[in-house]
């Protein structure tokens, strides 16, 4: 029997779906794709590449805590954007959310849309350390 955990926090939007923000299960947490959502609002924080990035990376943040964890955790990121012109600043802000040197696997996909008329959605994987 399998014992799975869903994680809430209030720090980040709710879920626009049937799903929750995260999933821990066998060590491992499986955090939903953020948007730039205000967790007060539930509103885009701006139609600005950076303003959305930092959003979503405070969104993760904040569900990484309710699991007792940090990006220090992460194993893998996905990363979804609207446009490949604007990866080097997402790049550049995603990685100022990870410790040191540290960097965990991660993908990057341009796709042609994504919800609430947002330019970035990241999701991640986290592992509970030994």
């Amino acid at each position: 029997m399998h014992s799975f955990e869903m994680i809430h926090s209030a720090g980040a939007p709710a879920a626009l779906g049937p799903y929750s923000q995260a999933v821990r299960a066998a060590g491992l947490l499986f955090v939903s794709g953020q948007l730039g959502l205000d967790p007060q609002t539930g509103e885009l924080v701006s139609d600005e590449i950076r303003q959305q990035t930092i959003r979503v990376m405070d969104n993760l943040k904040a569900v990484l805590a309710a699991a007792n964890l940090d990006f220090s955790n992460v194993v893998r990121a996905d990363i979804f954007i609207t446009s490949m012109k604007d990866f080097p600043l997402v790049n550049e802000i995603y990685a100022s959310y990870f410790p040191g040197e540290y960097r965990c696997a991660r993908q990057t996909v341009e796709v042609s849309a994504l919800p609430r008329g947002a330019k970035v959605e990241i999701s991640l994987i986290a592992a509970e350390k030994a």
